[in-house]
């Protein structure tokens, strides 16, 4: 057993872990923060990013003794952290993740929430391209990506007081916004009764 001294959400943390446990086992069943998913165990599938330093990190592949003087940000500091920057609820990429249906079954969101808010940190403005780089380290298993892309467009959006990018179901083939069944008519445009 080693003693760890951590740095985890803004907390000083002192916990006794096996030798060779890595960080995503520590935090898990250690600290009983268990939005880091434990996935593949061998970094492929970004479910246990968190975040070291401020940078996307894999947790399943790095020893939890070299966390040692530095901070890490799991999923359930975010909102912490959002909030004492002066933000009120939750993180406006965890938001836009809920309003975006970018949550499906919710193994990877953590992780992908965690390298968005990276993303965004460094660059408050990235286009589509730079958004599917910075995720590519995160495979979603229910195959959502349209979503979670677009839920990180509408974080930039709203951020810079613009409007988001339409939803890709919303933008027929020419680009053009397709306009919704007007309230009482179906989207065949029949009326219903």
């Amino acid at each position: 057993m080693r003693t760890l001294h951590l740095l985890v959400n803004g907390d000083r943390l002192t916990v006794a872990a096996p030798d060779h446990w890595t960080l995503v086992e520590v935090l898990r069943y250690r600290l009983g923060l268990t939005g880091t998913k434990q996935g593949c165990d061998k970094g492929d599938c970004g479910a246990c990013t968190v975040l070291l330093d401020g940078k996307p990190t894999l947790a399943c592949i790095l020893p939890a003794a070299r966390a040692e003087g530095h901070e890490v940000v799991t999923i359930e500091g975010l909102r912490p952290a959002h909030c004492a920057e002066g933000g009120e609820g939750t993180d406006p990429v965890q938001d836009a993740f809920d309003r975006c249906d970018a949550l499906q079954c919710g193994f990877c969101q953590p992780g992908m929430m965690l390298s968005a808010r990276a993303l965004l940190n460094e660059n408050a403005q990235p286009d589509r391209e730079t958004i599917q780089e910075a995720l590519s380290g995160n495979l979603c298993r229910c195959t959502g990506y349209t979503q979670i892309i677009e839920a990180v467009e509408l974080t930039v959006a709203e951020a810079a007081g613009a409007d988001p990018v339409p939803p890709a179901w919303q933008v027929d083939r020419d680009g053009e916004d397709l306009p919704l069944a007007p309230t009482g008519e179906t989207a065949t445009g029949e009326g219903e009764d």
